[in-house]
């Protein structure tokens, strides 16, 4: 048996802001921005150079996923980005004025770095060790 994860749902306020955020501000990649219906679209990003899984960028559709909008995991990191170069990274999140919750440090299993993206959600930022 063979199983992946395809997409992770973020939930976001507007697909345009969140596309803009994420393509510009991080970098990642737009694979698909798809009309759905009038009110729905179906848009996925990724980071650059991924060929994973990917964030399924979905519209809040009512008052109740608009109250998970930036804490959709209880304010507990919930997104986990791997990267080839860290130092190169973070410079872009401190260049892009990005909210930084845990500055760069040496962790035991790499370097890390705990950011906030534009609706608050966090994620580390993470250059494993070398094996």
């Amino acid at each position: 048996m063979h199983q992946s994860l395809a997409h992770i749902a973020l939930v976001v306020s507007d697909y345009d802001e969140a596309i803009n955020y994420y393509t510009q501000t991080l970098h990642f990649t737009l694979v698909e921005d798809k009309v759905m219906s009038a009110t729905k679209r179906w848009v996925m990003v990724a980071p650059p150079g991924s060929t994973g899984t990917t964030i399924l960028l979905a519209k809040a559709a009512n008052e109740e996923q608009q109250s998970r909008v930036g804490n959709q995991t209880g304010g507990r990191v919930f997104l986990f980005l791997y990267t080839d170069d860290i130092e190169r990274d973070y410079k872009n999140l401190i260049d892009k004025k990005v909210t930084i919750v845990r500055e760069l440090e040496s962790q035991p299993h790499g370097k890390v770095a705990v950011f906030a993206d534009l609706y608050g959600n966090l994620w580390d930022l993470i250059e494993p060790s070398a094996v």
